[in-house]
């Protein structure tokens, strides 16, 4: 093989980013500036490099894992999206190369088992499937298969409006009639709130950040995190999102919440329409509303809330191999 493996170290952070960057399918998630925002303590790192002639040809941002005792090759769980980042000119050679290369390491180092989970071919700069491909041929499996909503942004911002159903298009025209107005906003403890309250009482759970998170990530990436308020005309907060600006092709809402009291206004309708005209205006490809499935098991409502705005269902796969 002319390909080598070695683990990451710190004195490579801004060598990986850059990498990250100028590849085919790196986003912000595996960047070593966003996931430095974990604690050290939270995550056991095992972060891979792969390298041909010394020159960098792909990244693994990976984390141990334990399942039932066996410790397991993880796609970095601080991360949304994880998976082998590589260049747009990886070959299908290298590509089994690296593969191999994985399943070798992980074996010579006590692992039992690898997962990992690629980004949606929507973030790729030229689609690709040389390393699924590989990934299966070497007895890599689904372990799952998840639906993320995602709207092509191929029209104009005068034609959002025609993409909604006629349902979205009523509460949008009705926002604009009661006078919620639309703006971006660093008023996050002030969205955090509604957040909370809003998944205390739906599902039960927190935020999978802290407020303090937030502002932190902010902070690293002020131009990539961006909140979206709607408002009321006294300055009341109804609803808002935080978008995340993953790559040069794709937005992520990651956070969408309203309180619930002021619901009549449509506040979410109101804010999507305007961060659609938002998004086409930046140059973005897609607009990734995130998964409506949890262990492929679909949210039905969350689903036709997302398709209200023209939005369709591509895979977010995990891949999983034991090496039992």
């Amino acid at each position: 093989m002319n390909i080598e493996i070695e683990p990451y170290s710190d004195s490579m952070s801004e060598t990986w980013d850059e990498f990250v960057w100028n590849s085919n399918n790196g986003t912000l998630f595996q960047t070593r500036k966003f996931l430095k925002y974990h604690p050290a303590e939270r995550f056991e790192d095992q972060s891979l490099v792969f390298k041909k002639k010394n020159q960098l040809v792909a990244l693994f941002p990976a984390t141990v894992r334990y399942e039932n005792h066996r410790k397991i090759l993880s796609s970095h769980r601080g991360a949304s999206y994880g998976g082998i980042v590589t260049r747009s000119t990886v070959s299908i050679k290298d590509s089994f190369q690296i593969v191999e290369l994985l399943i070798d390491y992980a074996r010579e180092n006590g692992f039992k088992g690898i997962d990992l989970t690629p980004p949606p071919q929507i973030y790729f700069t030229k689609p690709t499937n040389y390393v699924d491909f590989a990934l299966m041929v070497n007895g890599f499996g689904y372990k799952k298969r998840e639906i993320s909503s995602v709207i092509p942004l191929f029209f104009q911002s005068d034609e959002v409006l025609e993409t909604f159903t006629p349902e979205s298009r009523r509460a949008v025209r009705r926002a604009v009639k009661l006078g919620v107005t639309i703006q971006e906003s660093d008023r996050f403890d002030e969205f955090y709130a509604i957040l909370q309250n809003n998944l205390n009482m739906r599902h039960n759970v927190k935020p999978t950040h802290t407020l303090e998170e937030i502002y932190l990530l902010k902070k690293i990436y002020p131009d990539r995190i961006k909140l979206f308020g709607a408002f009321l005309e006294d300055g009341t907060m109804i609803a808002g999102v935080i978008m995340f600006n993953c790559n040069e092709k794709v937005t992520l809402a990651f956070y969408i919440s309203h309180n619930q009291h002021y619901q009549q206004y449509r506040g979410v309708n109101y804010l999507f329409f305007e961060i659609i005209k938002w998004a086409i205006s930046q140059g973005f490809s897609y607009l990734d509303f995130g998964i409506f499935t949890v262990d492929m098991d679909p949210n039905w409502g969350l689903g036709r809330f997302k398709e209200s705005f023209g939005a369709l269902g591509v895979f977010r796969d995990t891949f999983l191999k034991y090496l039992d």
